[in-house]
């Protein structure tokens, strides 16, 4: 999917540059791909301190995974509205 993102930003910024479309077109293109990058570093943090506070404290397994999943749907929800957005404009 990032890559499908990605793809079709710069194939608006082309177009862009090209005259045909304004540059605003192709900077929401390249902001939703930003969001998409952004998300998936993001998760990639909450992943990786939930692991840590598990290999510190094991006993307390059920609640840091509850609330790992909690903020990552949180963080999940932000970006797909950020790229959303930006993707409407484009295809506007």
């Amino acid at each position: 999917m990032l890559n499908t993102i990605l793809l079709q930003a710069a194939d608006a910024l082309a177009v862009a540059k090209a005259g045909s479309l304004g540059t605003g077109y192709g900077i929401a293109a390249l902001g939703a791909g930003v969001a998409a990058l952004g998300a998936g570093v993001g998760i990639g943090q909450i992943g990786k301190g939930a692991l840590e506070s598990i290999a510190r404290q094991p006993e307390s397994l059920n609640d840091i995974r509850s609330n790992m999943i909690l903020t990552a749907a949180l963080v999940e929800g932000a970006a797909f509205f950020a790229m959303v957005v930006g993707l409407l404009v484009v295809f506007k």
